[in-house]
């Protein structure tokens, strides 16, 4: 006897969200889900940290000049442009205007009516850690390589293309990022605009992230930024 309630169909932002500054785009995207279909399993991750990035500074890749890897930061808003960096994937999408972009880097594993217990089991499967065990919920998407091994994204497949509502996709499930921390981003060599305070923290996940903008030491103010 088949089961009469099918699964629930995540529904994928629009394409003309993404149509937005990058720094806007890098703070509303805080809180939105990436969903993968990866088999018959949607796996997804409650985005909690971002960085933005311009054309017209230099810690960006697009100010180094176009070329027909880095096209899609060239393209319209809402393309995915993925790299290889510190021996894995990363995962950005293009904001409004020329060599403008946002990089996730990290999420959050998301449990759902549509992603359930079977979809996180596969994450932890796909992203073991350096012994082969499991990881933690709290670290298996904490960092931009972490988070595409856990979904299963992969350079090849998806750099340049268009997000596919059957396959890939974002969605915003209601739940909002209530404070926001803006700070700067982080691996920028120095001289290349690492001053630029153009990274995004959800502050309820900030010790899930890549690094934590409230750790000890850290002053508001000066070392980053309250947004409500």
């Amino acid at each position: 006897m088949t089961d009469p309630t099918p699964s629930p169909q995540p529904k994928a932002l629009p394409h003309g969200f993404f149509d937005r500054d990058a720094q806007v785009l890098a703070r509303d995207l805080l809180g939105k889900v990436i969903r993968h279909k990866v088999g018959d399993l949607w796996l997804s991750a409650r985005i909690i940290e971002t960085e933005a990035y311009y054309f017209a500074e230099k810690g960006s890749h697009a100010s180094l000049g176009y070329t027909e890897k880095r096209k899609a930061l060239f393209l319209d808003g809402g393309h995915i442009y993925m790299y290889y960096a510190r021996g894995g994937d990363s995962l950005n999408f293009s904001a409004q205007g020329p060599g403008n972009a946002v990089l996730i880097k990290s999420a959050y594993p998301w449990v759902d009516a549509v992603s359930g217990p079977a979809s996180l089991a596969q994450m932890l499967l796909n992203n073991p850690d350096a012994q082969g065990q499991p990881r933690t919920p709290q670290k298996l998407c904490a960092g931009q390589t972490l988070l595409c091994k856990a979904l299963g994204l992969k350079v090849p497949e998806w750099d340049a293309k268009r997000f596919d509502p059957e396959r890939l996709l974002v969605e915003d499930v209601d739940v909002p990022t209530v404070n926001v921390i803006q700070t700067t981003r982080l691996g920028i060599p120095q001289g290349r605009d690492e001053h630029l305070p153009y990274r995004f923290v959800d502050a309820a996940y900030a010790p899930w992230c890549t690094r934590n903008p409230l750790r000890r030491g850290q002053v508001e103010g000066r070392d980053y930024f309250l947004l409500s």
